[in-house]
């Protein structure tokens, strides 16, 4: 029998669909050996300075290694087939340790995906487990370690308890304050311009007045712009120059990771987090004609390369469906250009062509379809020929003013027959050189200059990956972990800072410049990519960051001045009647708790001053319904609601009915009434008659109908980056308001 130890327990299931009864696989599930939870595990020998971690295996992981050593005892050949990454590498490592093998001696097998083939290939080319590898993890280990475990108690004791710090997370969090200070130092700049449109509706952007070149914030008072606008009136036009070139839009590369959790962010609103599961799922082992197997290849890549023998197949694909001409005369390569790339690794791609997304759609779930059919068709798409449009650009001279007009026509689709293009032809008439041409309107138009816009999950992995900070396996927990801590809050996609972050930063900037310096992690980073090519020692790396920031911590602890408020009030608790209360802060402001906490957690509310408040509590008119006792008005997260005044014994609760704001526009669906409601996620307009009908919309609709002729729903106004648009209630389609008007 032979042994083959995986991570997964779904990769275990397929790939024992794969092997004959010779073979037994199992799941380490995840990491089995680990440095400790409860202390910093890491000592310094006196002798050579080197940092030594102390691995231990947790009480949870105790059966499945025990597991494992019994299975190994009985195996002719163990085989180790972890993730194909560096953590993967050390997994393997570890789990050798914990079975009491020698990690020289175990065959290491890795693969890309999940199939029989690769299996099998895997098997054939085994491989001894890369010790590089395994150190570059192990120094990335212990640096978080360093960081989070001397780092974070820190914060915790000088600014509030609960706090953490990070190496890839703080640097993050001061990308995102940085951003935050930038919008709020922005001050808007007028200007103006002068929207012009010459007869035939041709939509013209003027480029020169009396010889001075407008751009943007040129023109920047009214006064300026009403003087343009009298001279453009009396100004009389011909058309002196028309152009015509070809141009090409390009196929876009095969997905990586960061490029996946970016486009799955923005067309399918998944989160970084959503994102890696359901790959994980798809790469892992998923129900197919032939049965379960793994339907992409190993998700967790910065690499754009692409197997010889997919590519060959996808043309193949390619040529059959779409013809000869859809088809390069050269397969296409992608390079990246980012810092370190794993070159060796693979892009993202299926796994089977075959599985096409219209076959896929009867055996996967409903976010596992969308996300398999995104990386498909950008498989597909990658090695199909790039689109081309006829660029078309007008001139329109007048004596002092020069305007210019330009448009585009698809004259082949190219890639575009797969995903469909997304800007529409913008067609010019057909006129000649020499021609008159008359303004048909022309208006002056205040804007005012914009500040930057807030990162996204999407923007934030982007400028991570183009700073180098992290690793593809990073981006979507140090998101997580910013969420978590309350460093941020994400509203519409928009990751914005709390208070406490940009204290926080502040404290860091002061006393770890290091820790959140963009360059020094992104060089960092560098560091564990030389130690897993071999051209750097580990144990260097980790001694030269750990004595220097030994001595910021010691530092720290001396200089940062304690936020924290503790001040004794004088009154005893009358709760627990032994201990004195303290006025604190907290999140949510300052309030009074016993000293004794945690054993005594008594809390009473009070003023910005410190003086208590008594709780005040809203008898509502209504009884409870399950034991008849009054109901009170509370605060929630959500909002106000209704609890019963008997609380702990009856726990019944009950939102609030509030007068209800009826629209005089009848619900599109079923005719009937619409009104405005409240939920968890803020309000909405919804049916009166559900859940018979399940109409909503976030904004109030209108009876105008959908411009799309094949989408049954209808607009409601709303204004989006501020601008005045109308958003269809279904698909969701947004149209500018003077569209509408017209």
């Amino acid at each position: 029998m032979n042994l083959i130890i995986v991570e997964s327990p779904a990769k275990a299931r397929t790939i024992t669909n794969f092997l004959g009864k010779n073979y037994k696989v199992i799941a380490s599930k995840g990491h089995i050996r680990d440095l400790p939870k409860s202390r910093f595990g890491i000592t310094v020998d006196e002798q050579s300075n080197e940092l030594v971690p102390k691995y231990s295996v947790a009480k949870e992981n105790a059966a499945i290694v025990k597991e494992i050593k019994d299975l190994a005892k009985k195996a002719d050949t163990i085989y180790i087939a972890t993730d194909e990454d560096r953590e993967g590498e050390a997994i393997g490592w570890h789990i050798a340790h914990a079975i009491k093998k020698d990690p020289a001696e175990l065959p290491r097998i890795v693969f890309h995906e999940i199939t029989k083939s690769a299996i099998k290939h895997a098997l054939e080319s085994a491989r001894k487990i890369d010790m590089d590898m395994v150190n570059a993890q192990q120094a990335r280990r212990l640096l978080d370690r360093i960081v989070g475990y001397k780092l974070s108690p820190l914060l915790a004791s000088k600014i509030q308890k609960g706090l953490s710090g990070g190496r890839v997370q703080s640097s993050t969090l001061k990308l995102v304050v940085d951003r935050e200070r930038e919008i709020k130092a922005f001050i808007p700049v007028e200007y103006w311009s002068i929207d012009t449109a010459f007869k035939k509706d041709i939509d013209a952007n003027l480029i020169s007045h009396k010889g001075e070149k407008i751009n943007k914030l040129t023109i920047s008072d009214k006064e300026s712009a009403l003087d343009i606008e009298k001279s453009v009136k009396a100004d009389s036009f011909t058309i002196s120059k028309i152009e015509t070139k070809k141009r090409k839009s390009k196929t876009p590369p095969p997905f990586m990771t960061s490029t996946l959790q970016q486009t799955a962010s923005s067309k399918l609103g998944f989160t970084p987090k959503k994102t890696m599961m359901v790959a994980q799922t798809l790469y892992e082992g998923v129900k197919t004609p032939d049965g379960t197997s793994g339907v992409i290849t190993y998700m967790r890549t910065d690499s754009l390369n692409l197997a010889e023998e997919a590519v060959n197949m996808v043309r193949g694909v390619i040529e059959n469906r779409f013809g000869k001409k859809y088809l390069p005369e050269q397969a296409k390569v992608y390079n990246k250009k980012a810092k370190g790339a794993q070159e060796a690794h693979e892009a993202i791609r299926p796994t089977m062509l075959d599985f096409t997304p219209e076959i896929a759609q009867s055996f996967l779930k409903p976010d596992e379809i969308k996300l398999y059919r995104l990386i498909y068709e950008r498989f597909m798409s990658c090695q199909m020929m790039d689109a081309e449009f006829e660029q078309q650009s007008i001139t329109f001279n007048g004596d002092e003013s020069i305007y210019r007009a330009s448009g585009r026509k698809l004259t082949f689709d190219g890639f575009y027959a797969l995903t469909g293009a997304e800007d529409k032809d913008k067609l010019l008439p057909t006129l000649k050189e020499g021609d008159k041409a008359e303004i048909q309107s022309i208006k002056p138009e205040q804007h005012f200059t914009e500040p930057p816009a807030r990162y996204s999950e999407a923007a934030l992995i982007k400028k991570l990956e183009s700073e180098g900070v992290g690793r593809p396996s990073t981006y979507a927990p140090t998101i997580a972990t910013l969420s978590s801590r309350t460093y941020v809050t994400i509203e519409k996609k928009q990751i914005i800072p709390t208070e406490m972050a940009f204290t926080v930063t502040e404290i860091l900037e002061k006393n770890f410049a290091n820790i959140v310096d963009i360059s020094f992690t992104a060089n960092m980073e560098e560091n564990l990519d030389e130690i897993a090519q071999g051209d750097q020692n580990w144990q260097t790396l980790l001694q030269g960051f750990y004595f220097d920031f030994m001595k910021q911590i010691d530092a720290g602890k001396e200089n940062i001045v304690s936020l924290k408020l503790a001040k004794p009030l004088g009154r005893q608790c009358p709760k627990c009647g032994e201990n004195e209360l303290l006025l604190r802060s907290g999140r949510f402001g300052n309030f009074i708790a016993c000293s004794g906490f945690p054993k005594c957690k008594y809390t009473e509310q009070c003023d910005e001053d410190g003086n208590p408040v008594e709780k005040k509590e809203q008898t509502a008119d209504e009884k409870c319904e399950k034991c008849g006792s009054d109901m009170v008005v509370k605060n929630g997260r959500n909002g106000e609601f209704l609890a019963c005044s008997n609380y702990p014994d009856c726990k019944n609760t009950k939102s609030i009915n509030v007068d209800e704001k009826v629209s005089e526009t009848p619900c599109p669906d079923c005719g009937g009434k619409i009104s405005l409601k409240n939920s968890r996620r803020g309000p909405f307009w919804g049916c009166n008659n559900y859940p018979d009908c399940k109409f909503i919309s976030k904004f109030e609709p209108t009876t105008i109908k959908c411009l799309d002729k094949k989408c049954t729903g209808v607009l409601a106004p709303r204004t989006y980056r501020n601008k005045e648009v109308y958003e269809c209630t279904k698909c969701k389609a947004r149209t500018p308001k003077e569209e509408i008007d017209k």
